[in-house]
Order: structure tokens, then sequence, then C-alpha cells
């Protein structure tokens, strides 16, 4: 098994609270990994942990054999690891396809080129009309993002992180938000991402969560509770009376 991100007893304390204790998880190459608990179980501060946002109180995180944990965020980035937010952060007066081809020239370190126009980037319009394609957004891509749907702006935020070429991706709660009818679609289209693609994402929605997950780790107060596949996590009656409880009784 090629292991893709690995933490070792990661942990993170704000003074006297326990954000995280002693996580520690290996997600194999291509994974589908669902991270879940209630709130206030520690989740997105380990998601900050992995990518930098955070230092960690105790721990390490590795990128397959790279130890990152001193690694600033944009290291990791430049290293194969991205992230998207609960909340978008799109550029709202550019176009679809502007705004992934920005983010393609920010990877090829030409964003910063500003004698040459968007459009005069053909190489880098061809990849990001490619990848707008394969996430089901090429009949957007002329669209200015502020005018999407709320489903369709958390595919732009995926493509824009997929423009960095992640071998990573974590998403934290991608369809936070989005309408119900829309969530699945969304979905479907992360399930379909190419599989040298590593997956880990944070999400509330359980049907969601039992469908497109491989594994799932379970958090509560900071700590992971139990991992499994989603027919053991299903039958855990920790986690029944833990998480799945508290879900049914909201």
């Amino acid at each position: 098994m090629t292991v893709a991100l690995r933490t070792e007893s990661l942990s993170k304390h704000f003074g006297g609270f326990q954000a995280n204790s002693d996580v520690s998880l290996t997600l194999p190459s291509g994974a589908r990994h669902a991270l879940i608990g209630p709130n206030g179980a520690g989740k997105t501060t380990l998601i900050n942990l992995l990518t930098g946002a955070l230092a960690p109180t105790a721990g390490r995180v590795f990128l397959r054999d790279l130890d990152v944990t001193a690694l600033a965020q944009h290291q990791r980035v430049k290293r194969g690891m991205t992230r998207t937010f609960q909340i978008n952060t799109l550029f709202a007066g550019l176009t679809v396809l502007e705004s992934v081809v920005l983010a393609v020239c920010e990877r090829k370190e030409r964003a910063g080129v500003w004698h040459r126009t968007v459009a005069a980037g053909r190489e880098e319009a061809d990849e990001a009309a490619a990848l707008l394609a394969t996430l089901r957004l090429g009949a957007d891509a002329n669209t200015l993002t502020r005018n999407l749907p709320y489903g369709k702006q958390r595919l732009v935020e995926i493509a824009l992180a997929l423009a960095t070429k992640p071998g990573i991706l974590l998403l934290d709660e991608p369809a936070a938000g989005v309408p119900a009818g829309e969530s699945a679609e969304l979905f479907g289209v992360i399930a379909g991402l190419p599989k040298d693609v590593t997956i880990l994402f944070i999400e509330h929605d359980m049907g969601l969560v039992f469908r497109f997950a491989e594994r799932i780790t379970v958090m509560v107060g900071g700590r992971v509770l139990t991992e499994g596949t989603p027919a053991e996590i299903q039958q855990d009656p920790r986690v029944r009376e833990v998480y799945l409880g508290e879900a049914q009784h909201a």
C-alpha cells in the first residue's frame, strides 16, 4: 500500500482546551475517506493542522514519506496538498474559465506576469477548459461565478483546488449550504475524480458519507473514536449513540 497522507499523534491545544489529541491517521493513495463527528469534535482543526494553517502542539504530518510538519501552507500546496473551505472564496467578478485559468497560472508561477492577458495564455486556457469539462462545468465557462447556483460555485472552488494538480484534496464540508437536490450531484462529480487524487472530506450529511466514502473516521472531543468501512460505522453502537443518534433527533 502506498501511503499518501499520514499523521502521528497529532495534537493541538489552545491553553487548557484540547482541540485535537493524539490523532493518528493513514490514508492510502486514492482513498475516499470521510471525517465525521458532532460539532466541536475537532474536524476542521485537524484539516487546519494537515494544511499548515495551524501549527501542532505535538505530533507530525507526513505527505507520502516526507515530514511536512514545519512547512508553511503554500509549501504544502507545492508538494501536492490543497483544500477547500466551508465558505466559498471565489473571484465573484470573473468568469468560471478566467478563475480557473488564474489558478493554473499561479501553479505555473505565471500569475504575476501582468503584461500577458488571461486570453493570451492559450495553454493555460486549454488546461482550464479540460478541467471544467471533467467537473461538468464546461457549459458555464463564460458565466460570472457570482451568477452560478451555489452547488456549482462549490464545484468551481473544487476546480480551483484541482488546478494546483494536488495529490491530496481536503474538502471541508463541500455540500454545506448546497440544496439537497444538488448535493448528490456535487458528490457524484467528486466521486468521479481520478484515483490518483486522494480525498479526505468532512461532511455532516450521513447519506452522502455512506454513499461516497470508502472508509470513515469518527471524531469526538478532539480524538478519534473509531475508524472503519461505512458498514462498520453504521453498525457501531458508540457511533450511533454519539453522532448518528444526535443527527436523528436534531
